[in-house]
């Protein structure tokens, strides 16, 4: 059970970093990224910050679920 709570941690932090990379990369990229996407795609900026936004909290949820709520399971069990 340590080592799964202890997977489950990292895993957490990591996630949680990743997510903040994205974030500020979003954040600070966003005009090159949404002229590459348009031309990729053939989507306007409206339906790309949609799909960005919904990217972000899509992994958000999932590091909850699958992360962070685990490993807070695990630290109460083990309480």
């Amino acid at each position: 059970m340590e080592m799964a709570t202890e997977f489950f941690g990292w895993c957490t932090v990591m996630h949680l970093g990743l997510l903040a990379i994205s974030t500020v990369s979003m954040i600070l990229g966003r005009r090159p990224a949404v002229r590459l996407h348009a031309r990729l795609f053939d989507l306007d900026e409206a339906t790309l910050s949609q799909a960005y936004f919904r990217y972000l909290a899509n992994y958000k949820i999932a590091t909850i679920v699958f992360s962070l709520v685990p490993y807070l399971a695990l630290k109460i069990m083990a309480a």
